[in-house]
């Protein structure tokens, strides 16, 4: 937006802070090639768009505003003699996206010092060579650091969560394996009692009431229901008993297998009414190895449905052979990402999910929202870490909701909480609260370009004591997939 052009005065120019130490010549120069402009009230330039000139305020007020969402949140307001903005990086040239990196109006009538963003580059390099070069350096160096020490984050994550997907597979797979022992010798020692029971004088009723008997035992099996453990207790006191009374050697063993199979003392003595009184050991151990085999087969399913669920968990969360953008569901980025986390929460923190299920898929980058989850997942642990370094230990709440036109993520700790001292650097570039080799304060800057750059969301925080509150505002619809700067941005005012 052009404004009214007014007269250029060497002198006025002279006297802001920026240029008071330019010579005469210096100065007339910037007023040939750069002009005064007056706004009225209103917008002077937006966000995004080429940024083609450098604004220096001689009079009147500025706001300074960013695009969260679909919102314009203001960032600065003065009225300060020589504050600037715009195209404050054109000396930089073409190796940087030259747009502006926020947008600007005016609240009263103002009047500018407009120079080009070409004139601006040139005069920079002509007048101040050693301060382009300085400052190129310290633009690409900040750039460069922080892409290598965010690449070294991701690293330390990924070997994380690696170590800790590679603990939880170890569980199921060794249970697994342990059960598949066992159910070699249960089975090798079934064939064994199905010979002794073949060799006794059971005539062929008798055996085909043995066979039906283990047919309905092993469905019987699949159904049974999980007990408490008093009703438990008591049903293994009963059949206990009624082993011992029908001479059963070892019912203290056998009967808690009986009792997690769904079977009672009535089915027990339905195999004794098949049998006669000599045989009914073996039958009632014939039985019982039935009821082992179809236990381990039970927990080897189990546990290779676990491990095949943790694999699953690890495909959705690096999101592999998946398009970078898509239409997603929240939720499962979130399971996923604390499923891969389980090993990190650890045993003392209760994790709370407070889930509403009606909110519908988003178009995201479903990849880059699992690194905010971490992030921020990560954070909370360490929140509730004591002072000691020990185990952290608390609740973790994970909550979703609907937010007018956006969808809400909100991660709640018990923790210590953030001191309000740091409060506004907590998403500055490397800054962080962790001890020394534990954080390098990129983590929350990531979280605020892929939730705030990315994907045109917002993220903030509340915090006291116990109560320390991170929330997510996605936007539902979908914004057009880009390749967002990942430029520092600059605060001009």
């Amino acid at each position: 937006m052009s404004g009214r052009p007014l007269p250029c005065s060497p002198r006025e120019i002279g006297s802001l802070f920026l240029f008071e130490k330019l010579a005469p010549e210096q100065l007339g120069r910037l007023c040939a090639e750069g002009r005064v402009e007056g706004f009225d009230p209103g917008p002077v330039y937006a966000e995004g768009e080429p940024a083609t000139c450098f604004y220096v305020m001689l009079e009147g007020t500025v706001v300074l505003s960013r695009r969260v969402g679909g919102d314009d949140v203001e960032v600065s307001r003065t009225s300060q003699r020589g504050v600037y903005a715009g195209a404050m990086q054109a000396y930089l040239g073409d190796r940087v996206r030259q747009v502006y990196n926020n947008s600007m109006r005016v609240t009263e009538p103002t009047r500018f010092f407009v120079l080009p963003a070409d004139t601006f580059a040139s005069i920079m390099q002509e007048w101040f060579p050693m301060a382009v070069h300085l400052l190129e350096g310290l633009f690409f160096g900040s750039k460069s650091t922080q892409r290598a020490i965010g690449q070294r984050e991701r690293l330390l994550a990924l070997g994380s969560l690696s170590a800790g997907l590679t603990h939880e597979l170890n569980n199921p797979a060794a249970a697994a394996v342990r059960a598949t022992a066992t159910l070699r010798e249960r089975v090798g020692k079934m064939r064994h009692k199905l010979r002794m029971i073949s060799a006794g004088t059971y005539d062929r009723e008798t055996l085909a009431n043995l066979i039906e008997f283990q047919e309905r035992t092993a469905e019987r099996v699949a159904k049974a229901p999980v007990l408490g453990p008093l009703e438990a207790a008591d049903r293994e006191d009963a059949l206990s008993d009624w082993l011992d009374d029908h001479g059963i050697t070892e019912g203290w063993r056998i009967a808690p297998v009986f009792v997690q199979a769904g079977l009672d003392s009535d089915w027990l003595e339905q195999i004794a009414a098949a049998v006669d009184e000599e045989t009914l050991p073996g039958a009632i151990g014939w039985i019982g190895y039935t009821v082992e085999t179809e236990l381990l087969m039970d927990e080897i399913a189990d546990s290779t449905n676990r491990i095949s669920h943790l694999v699953d968990a690890a495909k959705q969360y690096s999101q592999l052979d998946r398009a970078p953008f898509q239409v997603a569901d929240v939720h499962e980025l979130l399971d996923s990402t604390l499923l891969m986390l389980s090993g990190k929460t650890g045993p003392r923190i209760k994790v709370v999910k407070e889930y509403d299920r009606t909110l519908p898929r988003i178009p995201a980058y479903p990849a880059e929202l699992n690194q905010v989850w971490t992030n921020l997942i990560d954070n909370a642990v360490a929140a509730m870490r004591g002072p000691d370094g020990q185990d952290a230990e608390g609740t973790l709440t994970v909550r979703t909701a609907r937010d007018h036109d956006r969808l809400l993520v909100e991660f709640r700790d018990t923790g210590a909480g953030i001191p309000a001292e740091v409060r506004d650097r907590v998403f500055d570039p490397f800054f962080t609260t962790k001890p020394v080799g534990e954080g390098t304060g990129l983590g929350l800057d990531i979280c605020w370009r892929i939730v705030v750059d990315r994907h045109h969301g917002s993220l903030h925080f509340e915090s006291e004591p116990g109560d320390t509150r991170f929330q997510v505002l996605l936007p539902l619809t979908a914004p057009a997939p880009d390749d967002a700067p990942d430029g520092i941005p600059e605060e001009s005012a």
